[in-house]
């Protein structure tokens, strides 16, 4: 698969593994810490398109965890093209951590569904880090597994 086209399906598939290792670590770490689900990927939907949260706060928890995955196996292209570009292993993982993280803590804020980072204290940031960087090296692993099949 060295098409432009395979890459993109590498990259939607690496990102849905790399979501499902940040699925495995953020429920982790809300069961060790006691904290209830996120719902600030459906906060950030309804935020960009002006929507109303459902009503049941059940269908809010499944919108959350639907955005959080098409928005995290999404972010799978953008390891596709950062490979096209000829970046390869850690620095590709690492340059794609900083473009899904960073754009995360410049998004959520503008959508008003999360505080300016400067204000969540070093443990939020090193814990939404961490998350991060499990997806960003979860999703590089499988784009590099899935270039040798």
């Amino acid at each position: 698969m060295t098409s432009i086209g395979g890459a993109l399906a590498r990259g939607l598939i690496a990102g849905a593994v790399g979501t499902a290792a940040m699925t495995l670590s953020s429920t982790l770490e809300m069961q060790l810490r006691r904290r209830p689900p996120s719902m600030t990927p459906a906060e950030a939907l309804e935020s960009a398109l002006d929507l109303d949260p459902p009503d049941d706060p059940l269908d809010q928890e499944r919108l959350s965890n639907a955005v959080h995955w098409a928005y995290g196996t999404a972010w799978g292209i953008p390891r596709s093209v950062i490979q096209l570009l000829g970046v390869r292993g850690r620095n590709a993982d690492l340059l794609h951590f900083a473009a899904m993280w960073g754009s995360s803590l410049a998004l959520l804020p503008t959508l008003r569904v999360t505080p300016p980072p400067d204000e969540w204290g070093t443990t939020e940031i090193g814990i939404d880090a961490f998350h991060h960087l499990v997806y960003a090296i979860t999703a590089g692993a499988a784009y590099e597994a899935l270039s040798v099949v």
